[in-house]
C-alpha cells in the first residue's frame, strides 16, 4: 500500500501543527512544547525462535504528551515501525484524545517485525519479552497500550498477564482491547470501525447524501476497514471496493461485503467469484469515483502525486495519517469534504476509556449502553470540529486541530511548569 516515496511522519506531524498554529494563539515556545514527545524508549531485545535461534528485534514505545491524563496508545507490529512513525503516531493520539473529549494523553508503540512470517509462539515470545523491557513505562495511571496494526486482543492478553506477573496480581487495566473473558469491554473490537462509519454518516447528513445507495471504498479490510464495510453494507451503503496490502476487489454495483471478507479470511487474499468483479490495485482503489473513501491501512497514502485524481465527495480517514499536508491542499481546492483521522477513528480511543473505567471500577457495561455512549461523543466531536470549521473558515482538519491543540495548551497552560 505504500506509495514509492517514503514520507516521514513525524515531520507530517509537526507541520500539521505549524499549519493551524496561527489559529492557536500560543508563544513560540509553547508550540514547540506540543511538536515534541516528552519521553521515548528504544529496546533491543533477544526472542528465541522455533529453530531455536535467537533473534534480536527492535522496540519502541514514546508518550507524546500527559497533560490531560494517562498516555493511551496502541502497539504495532510491522517491518517498517521506526521512532519517527511512532513520534507521529503518539502526537496523533494526543490530539485525537482531546477531539473526542476523552481524559487521556497520547502514546505509542511498535516492534519492528514481519508477524506475518512467524508462528504464534514466536509473536507470544517478542510480545512477552517486549512487554517485560518497556514495562517501567505501562500501568494504568501511567501508559494504557492498545491494539494496533498486526495486533489483536490475544496480543493485548499476553501484555496483561505479563505486566501482572512482574507485579504480583491481575492488573486488567493496563491495556485496553482485551478479550471480554479477562475484562475487555463489549463493542471495543468493532469500535473503531463504528466511529468511522458514524462520523461518515454525520458528514453524508451535512452533505444532503442519503446513506442508501451511497458509494463507498474502503482501503484495508482489518479492524477498521472490515468493520466500517460490514456497517456501511448493514446501512444500505454500496461498498464498491475493498482492498487488503496486495490488491482490492471493485464492483460499482456493490459487492458483497460478507461473501468478500469470508474469502479474504480463509484463502489470505480476495477472490473474484463473479464477472462483475475486478481486481483492482490499492492506487486504483484510492482513486474510483465515489461518495466516501475510507483509507484504512496506513499512512501517507494520499499525497501530492495521486490527491488530483481523488474523485471522492467525503474522505473518512480511518487510518491514522494517510494524507499528506500538500495532498490536503490539493483535496481542499477541490472541495472534498475530509473528515480527518483524529476525529474520524476516534472511536477505537472512546471505547478504550470505557474499558479502562469498567476496569478500575470493576464494572461491566452492556454493548447498548457502550455503542449509545460512543455515538453519542462521535456525534458531539463531529459537531464541535464543523462548528470551528464553518466559524473559522477553515478546512474540517485544521479545525480538529485547532480542537484537540488547543484543549492540550489549555491544560498544560493550568498546570504550569515546574519547577
Amino acid at each position: 500500500m505504500a506509495q514509492n516515496e517514503k514520507i516521514n511522519p513525524f515531520e507530517m506531524a509537526k507541520k500539521q501543527v505549524d499549519i493551524v498554529a496561527k489559529y492557536l494563539n500560543l508563544d513560540s515556545g509553547s508550540i514547540e512544547k506540543l511538536k515534541n514527545t516528552k519521553r521515548e524508549l528504544i529496546v533491543h531485545f533477544p526472542v528465541q525462535m522455533d529453530d531455536g535461534k535467537l533473534k534480536i528485534f527492535t522496540g519502541y514505545r514514546v508518550q507524546h504528551n500527559v497533560a490531560r491524563g494517562p498516555a493511551k496508545g496502541g502497539i504495532r507490529y510491522h517491518p517498517d515501525v521506526d521512532l519517527d512513525e511512532v513520534r507521529a503516531l503518539a502526537m496523533w493520539m494526543t490530539w485525537k484524545s482531546a477531539v473526542v473529549k476523552i481524559p487521556f494523553g497520547g502514546a505509542k508503540g511498535g516492534v519492528q517485525c514481519n508477524p506475518k512470517e512467524m508462528s504464534l509462539h514466536e509473536i507470544e515470545h517478542l510480545t512477552r519479552r517486549f512487554t517485560w523491557e518497556i514495562s517501567m513505562m505501562l500501568g494504568p495511571e501511567q501508559d494504557i497500550p492498545a491494539p494496533d496494526v498486526n495486533t489483536n486482543p490475544q496480543v493485548m492478553a499476553w501484555i496483561m498477564d505479563t505486566f501482572s506477573i512482574l507485579k504480583g496480581y491481575s492488573v486488567p487495566g493496563v491495556v485496553t482491547g482485551k478479550p471480554i473473558e479477562l475484562g475487555g469491554s463489549l463493542g471495543r473490537f468493532e469500535a473503531t470501525g463504528r466511529g468511522v462509519v458514524i462520523t461518515s454518516l454525520e458528514a453524508l447528513k451535512y452533505l444532503k447524501i442519503p446513506i442508501e445507495g451511497a458509494k463507498v471504498a474502503i482501503q484495508g479490510c482489518g479492524n477498521v476497514g472490515g468493520i466500517a464495510a460490514m456497517h456501511f453494507d448493514r446501512l444500505g451503503a454500496k461498498v464498491i471496493a475493498i482492498s487488503d496490502s496486495q490488491k482490492g476487489l471493485y464492483n460499482e454495483n456493490g459487492l458483497d461485503v460478507k461473501r468478500a471478507l469470508e474469502y479474504k479470511a480463509k484463502y489470505k487474499c480476495f477472490v473474484c467469484e463473479t464477472k462483475n468483479e475486478t481486481e483492482i490495485t490499492n492506487q486504483e482503489l484510492l482513486e474510483l469515483k465515489c461518495d466516501v473513501l475510507v483509507p484504512a491501512a496506513i499512512e501517507s497514502q494520499i499525497i501530492e502525486k495521486n490527491a488530483p485524481r481523488i474523485k471522492a465527495k467525503i474522505i473518512a480517514e480511518g487510518a491514522n495519517g494517510p494524507t499528506t499536508p500538500e495532498a490536503d491542499e490539493i483535496l481542499n481546492d477541490k472541495g472534498v469534504f475530509i473528515v480527518p483521522d483524529i476525529l474520524a477513528n476516534g472511536g477505537g480511543v472512546t471505547v478504550s476509556y470505557f474499558e479502562w473505567v469498567q476496569n478500575l471500577q470493576e464494572l461491566i457495561w452492556s454493548e447498548e449502553e457502550v455503542l449509545d455512549r460512543l455515538t453519542r461523543i462521535m456525534q458531539r466531536g463531529f459537531k464541535e470540529v464543523l462548528d470551528i470549521s464553518l466559524s473559522k473558515k477553515i478546512p474540517m482538519r485544521a479545525a480538529a486541530l485547532v480542537l484537540g491543540i488547543g484543549r492540550v495548551a489549555e491544560a498544560s497552560r493550568l498546570r504550569g511548569l515546574y519547577p
